[in-house]
């Protein structure tokens, strides 16, 4: 399994709740597709928010993410990390 970053860019204004319940969505059928979710931040301001899951590939991670409602504007592989 790989790590990898995803970025959502259109979540401006989001609130701590919002994104407990975006995030808990993704963890409700995270094992539908082998994915991991551990993290997520958000920058309401920027309506950035930042994603870090362990998943067989960048097209799980998508595919969890659209069926939520979130669509990812970004997905990076994360191969080093310390």
């Amino acid at each position: 399994m790989s790590k990898f970053m995803d970025v959502h860019t259109e979540m401006k204004g989001i609130t701590a709740e919002a994104l407990r319940e975006a995030h808990a969505a993704d963890l409700a059928i995270q094992a539908e597709e082998g994915v991991v979710f551990e993290q997520a931040w958000a920058d309401p301001e920027s309506g950035h928010v930042f994603c870090l899951s362990e998943a067989p590939s960048a097209d799980a991670v998508r595919r969890i993410h659209e069926r939520t409602g979130h669509p990812a504007n970004e997905i990076h592989p994360v191969p080093l990390m310390v």
